[in-house]
């Protein structure tokens, strides 16, 4: 592969107007904000942010749910990145329950097989870590442990961001972990420039480049600059697991409203495992006043310099939106790298 630097010139080289191109992965902002990698794009070149931390888009209500199974007395296992994440009134951290950060749903059990309790896992993200978790559940499990579904589907998420059109984007760069485990082909749908792009820099380049040639070319298509990892079909035997113990269902979004099908609830055989339908809890809507703006970056119209909160009253430390507190979380990563770039905004 070309050296960033070669793959910056030729950007430079065959870019002539204004392209602002979206990526759905936060991982992808880390390795950009790491690298510095916007430093060697063309000045007519803007990546935007969209809901690609899973985190982050897990909206209040959800929050509120889990903190009202450890209310109840059960024992709260998640990924610690969801611990300071801010629901109506409190966060997990914050709540008083017995809430355990794990590394995955398998810890979750371990402790479930370990207690007297009711163990709750509360399982976030969007199709790269379904799979594990109806795996698990497909196995043979302790009668105390169910989870909180909060899993996310991307593909419905871009159809309502295009549908709306608040961004103008001239094309996207697909996650790779997600299309590692779903491939590329539902993506096929959309009618615009799209590249699965690795996560080093010399890849997010190489996406970029691909994405501005088919604007140059006046084409729209799904290319594959992460074959490595992905493929068209993806992880076939994942792929049927995850759908043999969920099924899509219709899940607002923090930041957005309710997107069809755009969520993983459990199959109907599998509800003795789901914690709200044992619990008797429902998730309800939270409207929000704050003056954070997470909800305009996770739609690509906002920077998290843009927010007046941002590394002021809204640190790591005390973050009043979610975006500050996950490690994939927009906010955060800025933070994290001094990221400020007041000339380059999306439009």
């Amino acid at each position: 592969m070309a050296t960033a630097q070669e793959i910056a010139k030729r950007l430079k080289e065959i870019v002539d107007r204004d392209l602002t191109f979206m990526h759905i992965c936060g991982t992808h902002e880390a390795a950009i904000a790491r690298t510095g990698l916007r430093s060697l794009l063309p000045a007519r070149v803007s990546i935007v942010m969209g809901p690609g931390c899973p985190v982050c888009i897990t909206p209040q209500g959800e929050i509120d749910a889990a903190i009202a199974l450890a209310e109840a007395g059960c024992i709260i296992t998640t990924y610690g990145d969801l611990l300071r994440v801010p629901g109506s009134k409190t966060s997990l951290e914050s709540c008083g329950g017995d809430v355990r950060v794990v590394q995955g749903v398998h810890k979750a059990v371990e402790i479930a097989a370990h207690e007297d309790r009711e163990v709750v896992f509360v399982s976030v993200g969007f199709e790269t870590t379904a799979p594990t978790v109806a795996a698990v559940l497909l196995s043979s499990l302790p009668k105390n442990f169910s989870i909180l579904s909060c899993h996310r589907l991307v593909p419905p998420a871009m159809r309502w961001l295009l549908a709306q059109g608040e961004a103008r984007l001239d094309g996207f760069l697909l996650p790779g972990h997600v299309c590692t485990v779903m491939g590329y082909q539902e993506y096929e749908e959309f009618p615009v420039p799209q590249v699965v792009a690795g996560f080093e820099a010399e890849e997010i380049l190489l996406g970029l480049l691909m994405l501005a040639t088919q604007v140059r070319e006046g084409v729209s298509r799904v290319e594959n600059a992460y074959p490595r990892a992905v493929s068209r079909e993806g992880n076939t035997k994942a792929k049927a697991m995850m759908y043999r113990v969920f099924e899509p269902c219709d899940v607002e979004w923090r930041g957005f409203p309710v997107i069809p099908a755009s969520g993983l609830k459990l199959r109907e055989e599998f509800l003795d495992r789901d914690a709200l339908a044992r619990f008797g809890i429902t998730i309800q809507h939270v409207k929000s006043s704050s003056p954070c703006l997470c909800d305009r970056v996770l739609r690509g119209i906002a920077r998290p310099s843009d927010c007046r909160l941002f590394g002021t009253a809204c640190t790591p430390r005390t973050p009043v939106g979610p975006c500050m507190v996950s490690h994939e979380g927009s906010c955060r990563i800025w933070h994290l790298y001094h990221t400020r770039d007041p000339t380059k905004r999306p439009t």
